[in-house]
């Protein structure tokens, strides 16, 4: 009886359209643990980058020198004024420092690394002059899963591998039927715009299981990453995803009649999130002002619903806000779709 359900015979016909495509596995599949690998070994656990400290040459520099050893961190190099000019400006050094008196401090303030720098040659130089601290400290390294820019970074994949597939999968494939009149053909049949739609969808949603046992597989044996969560509301929330980017892939490409169309409409829908949804750094980032917008963004939602039970262990319950933006994205999206969407 399901055999010859047209939703269930366009589902077959679509996921049988795979093996026939072994491009668009890399794509899907391939790229993302490609991706997580390189930046996980970019941004993997390591001694501390040195910091880089020019010294502006004449009376009193090998002093400065002295005072900012290797194995402290730092790495020194004397030169002129102009060399330690040019440097900063380009990025070369972090700092640079003119013996007085009195002693100066030569960097650029809108350099997170440059103001961090000041911070510490000051310190280092300050101890090496004799200053007492008045009060003992210790230092206790955090290396610990889940503390690591990777663990930050494999949810992030995840969300950004579903909206991309999802609306690629969805949208290009429709757009590539309609431009070789095979949309067309399909009046004919008694198949409803509904049945369609929903196995179009249905196809791109089956996927996402494959695509979530890469990643979290490759953030475990590789990388050491520990679930604190349930990989069943890992699974929920992907599915989720899936449904909502699967319905924006429809609606977008309901009346685009060329690839270019549907690619540049894509494009503008997920350029945003790209940027704005935390798959790379935290959405927190952002400005007070706009950091509502972001809240509401798809992609924000998934992939902080997923950091929340990759790194948190946090259940489905507790997501309910961002389980409610996900599945208003996705009904508005399909019900949309359903009534834009054209055969021609």
């Amino acid at each position: 009886m399901l055999e010859r359900s047209p939703f269930f015979q366009l589902l077959f016909a679509r996921l049988r359209e795979w093996k026939r495509e072994p491009e668009v596995l890399f794509w899907v599949f391939g790229f993302p643990v490609l991706l997580a690998v390189g930046l996980g070994i970019a941004f993997r656990n390591k001694p501390a980058d040195e910091t880089a400290v020019g010294v502006v040459d004449g009376p009193g520099a090998q002093e400065i020198a002295a005072g900012l050893p290797k194995e402290t961190g730092f790495r020194v190099v004397v030169v002129s004024s102009e060399q330690a000019s040019q440097s900063l400006r380009l990025g070369k050094l972090a700092i640079v420092v003119a013996p007085g008196p009195p002693r100066e401090y030569r960097f650029d303030p809108t350099r997170p690394d440059s103001v961090l720098a000041r911070e510490r040659v000051d310190d280092a130089l300050q101890r090496a002059a004799g200053r007492k601290d008045p009060v003992a400290t210790a230092e206790a390294l955090v290396t610990e899963p889940g503390a690591r820019y990777i663990d930050f970074l494999i949810p992030g994949l995840l969300g950004m591998n579903i909206m991309s597939g999802s609306m690629w999968g969805v949208g290009f494939v429709l757009v590539d039927m309609r431009s070789r009149k095979l949309l067309k053909r399909l009046i004919a049949t008694p198949m409803r715009r509904s049945q369609f739609l929903g196995a179009m969808m249905a196809s791109r949603v089956l996927m996402v299981f494959v695509e979530m046992a890469l990643l979290l597989s490759l953030g475990w044996l590789a990388f050491g990453m520990i679930l604190q969560g349930s990989i069943w509301v890992v699974a929920a929330l992907s599915v989720l995803g899936a449904f909502v980017f699967s319905g924006l892939g429809l609606l977008v490409a309901s009346r685009a009649k060329k690839i270019e169309t549907v690619s540049g409409l894509m494009n503008l829908v997920m350029l945003p999130m790209f940027v704005l949804s935390g798959i790379f750094f935290s959405s927190d980032r952002f400005p007070d002002s706009v950091r509502p917008f972001v809240k509401a963004l798809p992609l924000t939602a998934l992939n902080d619903g997923l950091r929340a039970v990759v790194l948190e262990g946090a259940d489905l319950p507790s997501q309910a806000a961002r389980i409610g933006v996900l599945a208003l994205w996705g009904a508005v999206a399909f019900f949309l779709a359903l009534r834009m969407f054209r055969w021609t």
